[in-house]
């Protein structure tokens, strides 16, 4: 089923071929193995860096692609229509840059962010704890001064990437206890210092090869480079990160939900019963006309919500909006997918199960839904 796409340069459609092109060939046909084996996909991410589609929302002087983020969400959604965990991944790995590239001296946007967004290193974003959950700011890592810069110890939960990344984008409480939002500050940690761990992988029901773990601190010595932006500022830039965090999510459940589409529309082709393709039975044929609009309105969601950030203008409301109602509709086309194959569904031997183990997740990512109906609520409160 071809996908109408809202693309206004020939570099943009190239990189939409491309996209399509290592997903068909390099991330669909191992996708179900390597989830079933929970083997982590890190030369999938070496090859989208070499491909440069790890930076593309960023500018090009710092090794970024320079592309509006109409576009860049609609290369997420094609590698998660592929592989969730990857287009899940980009979009964590984009989300780990955002405070550095917004926020960042012109000295350390020089030194770091050319790795960061060409040279294939992999982020990950340290906000959540298991004490705060959605009161993110009541996390209680600390980050002591000292005579060098930094003393970080604590613990970090749900982190993807957790132990496999190259560098953490950390959210830690420069403040004195009890200082909430006003005591936090945002700093960079490379991968590989002394007192920096992960524990163990959680078992989760979906997402198997994409690695959540939760990340430990203790006594992690960083120079004074490290902070990002102010002290103190920290709990802004995460919100503002988040803001476009919560587009990348949406855009992947929208890729999810157009591959469950896929496969059960092929399926209603293929299935016959009483001499006749499923499909053409009225029951499945309006399930399957309920999944393709839902999935259309949420991409044009999604879309108008990125238009509003690449003309500057706010967009943290839609994206809210986008994310809630992209991932319900995950959620319930992923259910319905199952339902078009019967039995079938329901067995491993075809990817639909998969995709409704794994939608369930967009809906928890990035702050809940309940908290995304929390924020247009108060939008809507304030007339915004």
């Amino acid at each position: 089923m071809a996908v109408e796409r809202t693309l206004h340069t020939p570099e943009a459609e190239q990189l939409l071929e491309l996209t399509r092109e290592i997903v068909d060939k390099e991330l669909v046909p191992r996708a179900d193995r390597d989830e079933e084996d929970a083997a982590f996909p890190r030369e999938a991410f070496r090859t989208l860096g070499s491909a440069g589609l790890l930076g593309l929302p960023y500018a090009e002087a710092h090794g970024g692609g320079g592309q509006p983020h109409e576009v860049y969400l609609q290369v997420v959604e094609e590698l998660a229509r592929g592989w969730l965990t990857v287009g899940l991944g980009v979009s964590v790995h984009t989300l780990s840059c955002f405070p550095l590239a917004a926020f960042g001296t012109r000295a350390q946007k020089s030194a770091l962010l050319p790795a960061m967004l060409g040279g294939g290193l992999l982020g990950a974003y340290c906000l959540s704890e298991s004490g705060s959950g959605s009161d993110a700011s009541a996390l209680t890592t600390r980050a002591e001064r000292t005579a060098a810069g930094y003393r970080v110890d604590g613990a970090k939960a749900w982190i993807t990437h957790g132990g496999r990344a190259d560098y953490y984008t950390l959210f830690a409480r420069t403040g004195a206890p009890g200082s909430g939002a006003r005591g936090i500050s945002c700093l960079h940690v490379p991968g590989r210092v002394p007192g920096l761990s992960a524990a163990p992988p959680e078992r989760k029901m979906g997402m198997s090869a994409s690695t959540t773990a939760g990340v430990l601190f203790d006594g992690v010595e960083l120079d004074g480079d490290a902070l990002i932006g102010e002290e103190g500022q920290g709990f802004a830039i995460a919100l503002a990160a988040l803001d476009s965090g919560r587009l990348g999510i949406a855009a992947c459940a929208v890729g999810l939900a157009q591959a469950a589409l896929e496969a059960a529309l092929a399926y209603s082709r293929e299935r016959h019963q009483f001499g006749t393709p499923i499909g053409d039975f009225q029951g499945v044929g309006f399930l399957l006309a309920d999944m393709a609009t839902q999935i259309a309105a949420s991409r044009e969601l999604y879309l108008s919500a990125a238009r509003l950030r690449d003309a500057g203008r706010p967009f943290g409301a839609r994206a809210a909006m986008a994310k809630l109602m992209a991932t319900d509709t995950a959620m319930r086309v992923t259910t319905d997918a199952v339902q078009v194959l019967g039995g079938y569904g329901y067995t491993r031997d075809f990817p639909v199960e998969r995709y409704m183990r794994e939608a369930k997740v967009l809906q928890i990512v990035e702050g809940t839904n309940q908290i995304q109906r929390l924020v247009i609520g108060r939008h809507l409160a304030r007339g915004a």
